[in-house]
This record gives structure tokens, sequence and C-alpha cells, in this order.
């Protein structure tokens, strides 16, 4: 039995990048010699096993798996405090690896191959996951020279050192990738799925960006994967005009299993109360809903409950904002729901009227409001009823508008209670309407709330200017009329006759 220590360490209070604090933390992990068995073969054995796995799979199947596999080990390397570079390096250098990986796929799901059933990118990360992890808990810092040089024994003592690429270069498999794209066959035609995006609207620039942030999306099939999906969407009420937005934004989509996974989570979330009728905006808004596991959907729906939100109102969240699902429950939604908890706000109030409040970073997007308010003389207990009456308050912009509006306020005729009661003036146009509407109300002389003078429409808001000034015209008739009554005058007449 070996026993290894892995530390991760930061300053104290360093923040993270989803807005999180770090901490340190120190996991020892014991794992039998077995695991260690790999190392026996040598390479040449590893190419025979992989080469007899590959058989049974068609070329543009095992591309597109090799570019997943790469994708995820890319991602899991990132994960454990790699920078994008070392794990660009990394993967580069990985090919043996990246093909044992995909030979391990191809051994745990031999009977789907053998019917001609492709693996989804769900599918793949999950057979993956514990795998990787293993690895890791069996080496530790030197899991990148086990990765580089697999299947030969990793040199010891080597520590991961996180350093920059000073002129990274275009991996090569990207290349062949993007150049797939506009290969013309033996027919003198594209490719079939290619030929079909461009029908569907795409063209072969726009599949090239694609395939250059997702490589493996050149290589996916029509029938199995592409075609499939845009049906899909065609089906929802997506017209086909946005087909290429949705598959821009996450080509992934095309990888996960229709009757698996993407139905099924429609499914859970149309029980939550989301509008079956809405599918088409939102996915258009974010597609990447549908790509992600049932346990992370199911982990934030959970939150969202123990927030203390009802199913309906869950529902009416994720029709609204379904990227609140990309955001970490523990590094994003439940650090922000202590921030604003601390300030009095109802916390499940604020998540249902604005959700995208809870994806802004604590340190660079929430303290600075916040700084902003008190150094202006508000108080804690203020700005929080600003916020819950105003729940998009903090998605603003302090330099673009919260600090031109504030100073345009000074310049009106209002106490900052006028704020405190009603926020929402921030939210409203500088320009082209609290302006010219405050230079209406001034000109003319009447009183009218801030709330008065910006939220009612336009045609509502000169009826209500026209009763005021006539109001206001009339009280100083009457007010000459008592200071100069008729009779006065007439006696006044009287006696200048006589």
């Amino acid at each position: 039995m070996r026993v290894f220590s892995v530390t991760q360490t930061f300053p104290k209070w360093c923040p993270l990048p989803r807005g999180g604090y770090s901490i340190t933390k120190r996991t020892q992990i014991c794992f039998p010699r077995q695991l260690l068995i790999f190392r026996a073969k040598s390479a040449a054995e590893y190419q025979v096993d992989e080469l007899q796995n590959f058989r049974m799979v068609p070329s543009a199947v095992l591309t597109s798996e090799k570019e997943e596999a790469k994708a995820f080990l890319t991602l899991f390397l990132k994960n454990q405090g790699l920078s994008s570079s070392v794990a660009a390096r990394t993967i580069n250098k990985s090919d043996h690896f990246i093909d044992h990986l995909v030979s391990r796929l191809h051994s745990v799901h031999k009977t789907w191959y053998l019917v001609g059933r492709e693996l989804t990118t769900l599918e793949i990360r999950d057979a993956l996951t514990p795998y990787l992890e293993s690895l890791l808990e069996e080496h530790g810092s030197i899991l990148v020279d086990v990765v580089e040089n697999f299947p030969n024994p990793p040199r010891k003592g080597r520590k991961v050192t996180q350093v920059a690429l000073a002129n990274p270069t275009l991996d090569t498999k990207k290349i062949k990738a993007m150049a797939r794209v506009s290969e013309v066959g033996p027919s003198g035609q594209l490719p079939p799925h290619i030929l079909y995006l461009i029908e569907v609207g795409m063209d072969v620039g726009q599949i090239k960006a694609i395939t250059r942030k997702f490589p493996a999306f050149a290589y996916y099939s029509l029938e199995g994967k592409i075609k499939p999906i845009v049906e899909f969407l065609l089906d929802l009420g997506i017209p086909q005009s946005g087909i290429p937005t949705i598959l821009h934004k996450r080509p992934q989509l095309c990888g996960i299993s229709l009757s698996e996974n993407i139905i099924p989570t429609m499914s859970y979330l149309e029980k939550l109360g989301l509008d079956k009728k809405q599918w088409a905006k939102v996915i258009h808004r974010f597609p990447a809903l549908l790509t992600y596991s049932r346990q992370k959907v199911k982990g934030s729906v959970d939150y969202m409950y123990e927030l203390g939100l009802s199913a309906e109102s869950i529902g009416k969240i994720l029709t609204r904002c379904p990227h609140i699902i990309s955001y970490s429950v523990d590094e994003k939604l439940r650090p922000t729901a202590e921030y604003f908890r601390a300030m009095g706000v109802d916390v499940a109030v604020l998540l249902h009227r604005s959700p995208q409040t809870f994806g802004l970073s604590i340190d660079a997007n929430l303290k600075p409001v916040t700084e902003f308010f008190l150094e202006r003389g508000f108080t804690i207990e203020e700005i929080g009823a600003m916020i819950s009456r105003y729940g998009a308050l903090y998605t603003f912009s302090l330099t673009e508008n919260l600090i031109l509006k504030w100073n345009f306020f000074l310049t009106m005729d209002y106490p900052k209670s006028e704020l405190i009661k009603f926020p929402q003036y921030f939210g409203y146009s500088l320009e082209e309407r609290i302006k010219p509407r405050y230079a209406q109300v001034r000109e003319s002389g009447v009183k009218l709330v801030l709330n008065q003078v910006l939220s009612i429409s336009g045609s509502e808001f000169e009826k209500l200017m026209k009763r005021k000034i006539k109001k206001l015209t009339d009280s100083k008739q009457v007010a000459v009329d008592i200071e100069y009554p008729d009779d006065a005058g007439s006696d006044m007449e009287r006696q200048l006759k006589l």
C-alpha cells in the first residue's frame, strides 16, 4: 500500500476565478500497488491492444472520440490547477495516452460499437472520469509526466510547474479538423455533414469557426449526430435561421443523446414549471442547458429549493434565465446568496426577480457597487432595500451607468430618499428618458415624485403633466382672486366716481 499527500495552498482571501475564496487543502490518498500494473506493458503491447479495439470503429467516429477525449482531458488537467497553456502542451505530447483512453471506451462499451451505436459526450466523460481520478490518486503531482510518457514509467521526482508558453502554436490535429471541413471527396463534393450544414444556413467559414473551438465537430456523423439534433430543434419551433447561432454557441449539443439525455432533461425541467412553449427561446438563449448532466441540473434546482423557492418559481427562473444552471452552487450561488443575506435581502425574492445578478463576481462586481453607495451616504440597510426593490441594480456598470446618473441626480430637486424608494431610476436611459422628462417638469414648475416622472408611458406622462399644469394654473388663479376679490374692486370704482 502506498500513501500520497497532495497539497494545494493559496494566499488567504485570494479570489478564485468564479468568485469564491481559496482554502488550504491536504488530501491523503491510499491505494494498492495493483494500480501501477499498467507500467508492466510495453508501448508495443499497448499499440496492439488498441489496434484491436479500433478495428471495429469507423475512422470518422474514432477521430471524433479522440477529440472529445482530448477536450475532456484538457478540462480535467485545468481543474487540477494547470494553466491553459500547460494543459495544451501536455495534450500535444500525449497521443499514446489519448489512444489509450479511447481504447478503454471501446473495451467497456464493445457491444454498443458492434451494433453501430456511437457514444455521446456525456457517456464519454462519465466513463473517463473515474479512471482519470484513479490516476490522479495514484500519481499526484507527476500525473502530467505519466500522461506525456504513457505507457513508459514516469520520471521520478519531476514536479509540475505552471509556465506560460510565449507563442503557443495551433494544434496540428485542430488544423486537420479544420481542413476536413473544406475537404473535397472523390465525387468532387464536400463531406455529407458539411453539405447538410450549408443547406440549413451555415457557410464554410462558420463551420470552420466552430471546428476551431471544438475540433470534434468536424468528425460528427450526419445521420448519427448532426441531423437528428437539427431536426429536433426545428420541431421545437426554432427557425432554421437560428440553427447556425445555436450550433456555434454549443457544438457539443450534437454529441448528446436525444433519447437518453436531452429529452429526459427537458421533461424534468418541464415538471418544475419550465414553459414548454418557450423551449425555442430558452435553447436559443442558452443551448448549453441541454448538455449538462442530470446531476448538475438537479444540484442547482435543489439549491433553489433550499432557498425556499417553489417549483413554479424555479420553472419561471429557468425560462427567463437558463444560464442559472451554469453557475456553480458552491462557488457562485451560495456565496452570492450569503453576501446579499448579510444586507438584509430576501435572497429567494432576489433570485426570482433577477437571477442574472447571481452570475456576477462578488469582488469584481458586487463589492464595488456596494462601496459606491456607501461612499455617497447610504447605509447597508438602505442599499439592501434598494436591491430588494430593484434586483437588477447591481448588474449596471459603475462607470457607464451608476456614476453618470448619480451625478445628474445631484442636479435634480430631490432628496436622496427618492432613490431608496425608486432605485429603478438607474434602469432608465439618461439621455432619452431622465433628462428630457425632468426638463419638462422643471420648466412647468409642477411637483412630481421620481416614480411619476419616469415609470409611466410617454402618453400617460403627457396627460399627467397637463393635469398638473392645469391644477397649478387654477390654484394660482384662486390665489389671485383671494388677494383681489370682485367686491373690493366694485367698492373702489364707486369711490372714484364720487
